[in-house]
Order: structure tokens, then sequence, then C-alpha cells
């Protein structure tokens, strides 16, 4: 879907444009952040900290997915601006016990992913021995009220579900189908301007699922996000570079929105 949207081409009157993205009160040299990746220990030693660090050199955003405290504090420790991304655990203890360990080793912001709920085979999903469960609004809310941080959503893809966001007081959203997790899911980027009209910039929108040019991430800009989320693009240069090759990446994909 992404190759179908094309470029409406101009030059008069151009100038070289600014990449710089602004969040909660930060500033960032590029709107390209690291998805929500999680075990990339297996690409490269402690590689969740590395892409933290490699992303921070590139002044870049990260989005962190699952992993132990340790970790996340070793990302944080890189001074990458980080924003914990946690799944729906069936333990509702353990999720507001990983929102206060990310409000106190200082996270730019924290959330939940809402589509990891279910499993393929129809059931709850279960991760790691962790029983999922879907969230409610109710519940949303409540977590919402329950830290200082700002709180994001992955997993929007409608209209009607960023409203009920809002309307807990979510401060960002993710869109995305979780590189299809749901066959034949909409395409974030088809949904996207109906959501960025809903959102009417009251949150923060970024997008994920095959973003890898920089051209890709111009039409999720042109389109209302505020940023993109590079994921698989990163994982060779991270295995063979470490933070060096998730910077390079970063750097690259960024110049290719400038000439974009």
């Amino acid at each position: 879907y992404i190759d179908s949207l094309l470029v409406e081409v101009r030059h008069l009157d151009a100038v070289m444009p600014s990449t710089e993205m602004t969040l909660f009160g930060k500033t960032f040299a590029t709107p390209v952040a690291t998805a929500a990746l999680s075990h990339m220990g297996n690409q490269y030693p402690d590689g969740m900290a590395a892409m933290a660090d490699g992303a921070n050199q590139a002044g870049a955003l990260c989005f962190s997915g699952m992993g132990p405290q340790d970790e996340l504090e070793r990302m944080v420790a890189t001074g990458a601006q980080v924003i914990k991304i946690i799944k729906p655990y069936a333990d509702r203890d353990s999720v507001y016990a990983k929102i206060r360990h990310a409000e106190e080793i200082g996270c730019l912001a924290v959330g939940i992913d809402t589509d990891h709920a279910f499993d393929r085979r129809h059931g709850y999903d279960c991760i790691e021995g962790m029983e999922m469960f879907p969230l409610s609004s109710a519940e949303l809310k409540d977590m919402v009220a329950s830290t200082k941080l700002p709180f994001f959503i992955k997993g929007v893809l409608s209209r009607k579900e960023a409203r009920k966001c809002l309307d807990c007081g979510v401060k960002g959203m993710v869109v995305s189908h979780h590189n299809g997790r749901i066959e034949t899911a909409v395409p974030p980027l088809m949904v996207l301007p109906e959501i960025a009209e809903e959102v009417n910039g009251e949150a923060a929108l970024f997008v994920d699922c095959a973003i890898q040019s920089g051209l890709d991430v111009l039409k999720c800009l042109a389109l209302g996000a505020t940023g993109a989320c590079v994921g698989r693009p990163l994982m060779q240069p991270l295995r063979e570079k470490g933070p060096e090759g998730v910077r390079e990446t970063i750097a690259a994909i960024t110049n290719d929105l400038r000439y974009s």
C-alpha cells in the first residue's frame, strides 16, 4: 500500500527542509524513531541498549518493547529518550509496576500495546509464560491517570478507537497492525488521515509496519503523522556494527527524507 501512494513533485521556490521533530518538550533531529522492538540481544550483545545508544547518537526517539527492568535502565542510561511500551498482561499489577518503573528511571513516556491480547489460535495470547488480556476503556483511563508521563497506545487502526483513546487522556498513538497479526487488516497509512483528522493535534501520531525509506517517512508525515517507526531495517546494521550501525541507518533514512 505504501508504494501505491504517489508523490506530487514540485521544485519551484523549494528550500532545504528541516527534519527536526518536537515531542513533549524535547527536540529531535529526525522524525525517524526506532520501533518498539524486543529481544535484540539475539542480534547484538545487550542489543536494546545498543539500539538506544545508536538512536541517541542520531538524535532520534527510541521506543522499547518487552524486556527486563535492568535492560530498560541501560537504555535510558545511554542518554536516549525512551518510550516504554508494555504488553497487555492479564496481571494488571505487573502493568502498573512497569509504568511506575518507567517513570522512576526517566523514560520520556510510557504506553501499552493493545493488539497482543489475542493469539493467532483464537484465544488470549501468552508470551514468555505471561498471559495477556484485552484492555477496557475504563482500565486505560485508570492507567493514564496513574502516571505523570504522557501515555501512548500502540495498535490503533481506526478512527473510533482513536477517539476512545483521546477520551481516556492518551497523548500518543502508534498506528500499527503489528506486522500483519490480522490478515487483511487496514494498512496503517490508509487509515492514518482519518485518525489524524479525529486527533486534530490532541496527541502525537506515529506509524510503523514496513517503513523502510525516507520516502516512506515522507508519506507518513504528509498524511498526518508526527513521526515514523523503523524496525526491521535496523536489525542487520545492529547485528553487524552495533550502535554505529543503528546511527548510520537512521541518518541515511533521514537524509533520504530530506531529499524527498
